[in-house]
């Protein structure tokens, strides 16, 4: 890090800015059409070619508890369910209560500005449901919003350029599928007339935008909030440098951070930001020497991940070279997924999540004993936290997901799509997927104990019969029945017998979607150094911050919540501003119909 003392670096340009944003996930670009809008003359520095990081690859969804969708479909909770709620899910050491009460008062007034003052509208989610119903507080619904579907035909040329494609893993070749309404109309496309006329319109149009376009353009889940971020970044000034990144920090002689020195693709560029810098690089999910700190991940390797490359802990490397440091207390030091390897022609390989399959009825999770160990219907970080846990030490960390062909070819089997797909199409994918006609079979393939299998099965499915799993609570949560599928005619919806042959495994590994661990900060997201005080003009947001929930996962959107909520109040602080932009007068929108 440069002090104001050294001689200058040899630079091509000095460049001027009240705030220099580094990384263009939510949290940085929510901090930067907050600043602008409150008159700030913002940079943003993106090491990518394109924008999003790992925001643009997601489901896209923010947990928002007490936004005004809410209170428009007559739901008013009281801030008291949301304490109670994340209390009982964090536990009372890692519950940090000046962060969470920062989060909570500033959420739903971050949902208005953004609905009210720029072009990103949400979409809410009045079906989604906190993951632990069992606990005091826990929500039913309502407290999640996603943005719109968005076409993007209507953005100039210069900001669909750094707008990445939809995310390869989870797309259906390039175009994505939103969850709620849109996925339901693509499962039940062979069964429903509507939702085939759906299915077929919005492929048709991909289909044509990609023949004209060269691209998807029918944006969803993170990369539409991506998308509109950026266009109202534009329409508000923020300038964004993409192949951009940030080299060293400088500080005055007071140690207050001043600006940066950032790489770009003509030199080296000086960059004075007068009231401060902002770091959101996406953490660490890619850097594998920090990676061997994760459990049970010795060499680093161990460990796969959804995030771009550029998610290398960048960010958290400059914060400790100005005294900051990384906090990595809490339950988990990163965000699990459970994902399952693509190996594609050209020889690279992906991680692909298993978010929806584990949930539906006819699929279960098992070991290498075949003994199954985890509710499979809870969330994906309950899963891996299974995993870690149930598996025994020097043996290496991973199960199978185990489906029959019913199940298998009604939904999503990992990347592999439901019918009227044929699975041949996935022939790179099946090289992942063992099939076989009988159970034992398929244990012999995959190295499962073909007996504990056996058992385990002939066990589940007479509970999928009774609709009660007694061993690990299976379908007993809104949660859990959310994602099961109803028209099985069993009596649990998230419960059904495996039965019908051939019968598919997939082999599933420990991933995450970013790191949990990350800087220390206050409740403003000030960098601190471990002596509690704070590093002047230098604040870390999205996931270059320690997660304001303890390395916990309360419910789907705990990563983009908070980081567009502590984005939008980081650049409130920095504005100086304490009036909030929304007056209620004309919120939700006059054409708002209600959730689905």
């Amino acid at each position: 890090m440069e002090t104001m003392q050294q001689p200058a670096r040899q630079t091509i340009a000095d460049w001027q800015c009240d705030i220099l944003i580094a990384g263009s996930g939510a949290g940085g670009l929510s901090a930067a059409v907050t600043a602008a809008h409150h008159g700030l003359n913002v940079l943003v520095a993106e090491r990518a070619a394109t924008c999003g990081g790992a925001t643009a690859r997601s489901g896209g969804w923010a947990w928002t508890p007490g936004n005004a969708f809410a209170k428009a479909d007559g739901v008013n909770e009281p801030r008291d369910d949301f304490r109670s709620y994340l209390k009982a899910v964090i536990g009372e050491q890692d519950y940090d209560h000046e962060r969470i009460e920062m989060f909570l008062e500033n959420v739903p007034h971050m949902v208005s500005f953004f609905e009210q003052k720029t072009p990103l509208k949400f979409t809410p989610g009045a079906k989604i449901c906190d993951i632990y119903g069992h606990l005091p507080g826990a929500g039913s619904g309502h407290r999640s919003v996603a943005a719109t579907l968005f076409y993007a035909k209507s953005l100039p040329k210069h900001l669909l350029d750094i707008l990445p494609d939809q995310y390869k893993m989870t797309s259906f070749w390039g175009m994505g599928i939103m969850a709620g309404q849109d996925l339901g109309h693509f499962l039940n496309a062979m069964k429903k007339p509507q939702s085939f006329l759906h299915a077929a319109k919005r492929f048709s149009i991909h289909v044509w935008d990609k023949a004209v376009h060269k691209r998807n353009m029918q944006m969803v889940n993170g990369l539409a909030l991506i998308a509109k971020l950026v266009q109202a970044a534009d329409e508000k000034g923020v300038r964004i440098e993409v192949n951009t990144a940030i080299k060293e920090l400088i500080e005055d002689e007071n140690g207050r951070i001043v600006g940066t020195y950032l790489k770009t693709p003509q030199g080296l560029v000086r960059v004075s930001a007068a009231k401060g810098v902002i770091l959101a690089t996406g953490g660490y999910p890619v850097n594998v020497e920090r990676r061997k700190n994760f459990p049970r991940s010795p060499s680093g390797e161990e460990h796969w991940t959804l995030a771009p490359p550029e998610a290398d802990g960048a960010g958290l490397a400059l914060a400790e070279s100005a005294g900051g440091y990384l906090d990595d207390s809490g339950r988990s030091p990163a965000a699990w997924c459970p994902v399952s390897l693509v190996k594609f022609k050209d020889g690279s390989e992906g991680a692909f999540p298993h978010i929806a399959d584990r949930a539906k009825p006819g699929i279960i999770g098992v070991l290498k004993n075949g003994k199954r160990f985890v509710n499979e219907a809870n969330g994906y970080y309950d899963y891996v936290t299974g995993m870690l846990n149930a598996v025994p030490e020097g043996e290496k960390v991973e199960s199978w997901l185990i489906g029959d062909k019913r199940a298998v070819r009604s939904y999503m089997f990992g990347y592999a799509k439901p019918r009227p797909i044929p699975l041949q199409i996935y022939t790179d994918y099946l090289r992942c997927i063992t099939e076989a006609d009988t159970l034992d079979q398929l244990a012999e393939k995959c190295g499962i104990d073909p007996v504990g299998l056996m058992n385990t099965v002939a066990e589940f499915n007479q509970m999928a019969k009774a609709g009660k799993d007694i061993d690990f609570g299976r379908g007993d949560t809104p949660f859990n029945r959310s994602g099961g599928d109803a028209s099985t005619g069993f009596p649990n919806p998230s419960l059904a017998p495996l039965g019908k042959d051939p019968y598919y495994a997939v082999k599933v590994q420990v991933g995450s979607f970013g790191t949990f661990a990350g800087i220390a900060v206050d409740a403003w997201s000030r960098v601190l150094r471990s002596d509690g005080s704070v590093v002047a003009g230098l604040y870390a947001v999205g996931l270059d911050q320690k997660s304001v929930f303890g390395g916990n996962y309360p419910c789907g959107g705990t990563n983009i919540g908070p980081a567009l909520t502590f984005g939008y109040a980081a650049a409130r602080h920095i504005a100086g501003v304490t009036a909030y932009e929304d007056d209620g007068s004309s919120f939700p929108s006059a054409d708002y119909q209600g959730s689905f």
